[in-house]
């Protein structure tokens, strides 16, 4: 079975339990502290000149939430000797570094990553595409690359999927799994929105998760709170948590020690 893994969060997050319609879609109570409204948050621009328009506009679809405004600035990741190298997509503190690159055969298609201080909040987190399955077949449409753009990114602030039903009708959001992302015919429903953005519930969600404020702030932090800022490779999602849909979908924990955790959340595709 080729296995393809469309959602993680924390430092790894694969996805979690199947959840009804307008359920609550938070990731369990991890959120970026911060002490003002809107949420001011920093995506890295580490993806390829294909990429660029789908992270404009989830960060556009994201910034509309009143809790939340997402900026895309130039990438941070690995610069090493001048160089940067979006395949490793190191992560840096205080904000989200997306990247692109053919990450190779790995079973996964997209992949979200948060990495967990102490005291439970968000220090930093990347997003990536694997352009090995979006540059062939299925995956190489508009509406798929949309669909997980919108939902890696989404991740990293906390939030979770509201369904994780394959072949239903849409529920129109980003949030829900599908093998149908653009809606409509040849699809579970012939008149079912497309998938490719947040819906009203994701705002709400958001509110929800990020309704208070914070004394301090863990977006744009130079100096780390603790978490591990090192790779989490296929071999270091650490203990699984639970399985659901038969396997396709999976969480797992890895211990940093001194209440530090990244949590992997897949979505595996036949």
């Amino acid at each position: 079975m080729n296995r393809i893994i469309t959602g993680t969060l924390a430092a790894t997050a694969f996805l979690a339990l199947a959840a009804p319609a307008l359920a609550d879609n938070a990731w369990g109570n991890y959120h970026w502290a911060r002490s003002e409204n809107p949420l001011a948050l920093k995506l890295g621009d580490n993806v390829s000149a294909t990429w660029d328009a789908y992270l404009t506009i989830a960060s556009s679809d994201w910034s509309a939430s009143t809790v939340l405004d997402t900026t895309v600035v130039s990438g941070g990741t690995n610069n090493t000797k001048g160089r940067y190298t979006p395949k490793n997509c190191v992560p840096t503190l205080g904000r989200v570094e997306v990247c692109s690159a053919k990450y190779g055969a790995t079973g996964w298609l997209g992949i979200a990553q948060i990495w967990i201080t102490g005291d439970g909040h968000i220090a930093q987190g990347t997003a990536k595409m694997n352009d090995t399955y979006f540059n062939k077949g299925t995956y190489n449409t508009p509406a798929w690359r949309q669909l997980v753009m919108c939902q890696e990114v989404a991740h990293d602030f906390g939030l979770d999927h509201q369904d994780e039903t394959f072949d239903n009708p849409n529920l129109g959001t980003c949030m829900d799994y599908t093998n149908d992302p653009d809606g409509g015919p040849g699809g579970a429903s012939a008149t079912d929105p497309g998938n490719e953005h947040p819906n009203a519930h994701d705002y709400q969600q958001l509110e929800s998760i990020y309704s208070h404020l914070d004394s301090t702030t863990t977006v744009g932090q130079s100096t780390n709170p603790g978490a591990n800022a090192s790779q989490i490779n296929r071999g270091q999602f650490g203990s699984l948590v639970r399985s659901t849909n038969g396997g396709r979908t999976e969480l797992y924990m890895l211990d940093l020690g001194n209440g530090q955790r990244v949590f992997t959340h897949v979505i595996w595709a036949d």
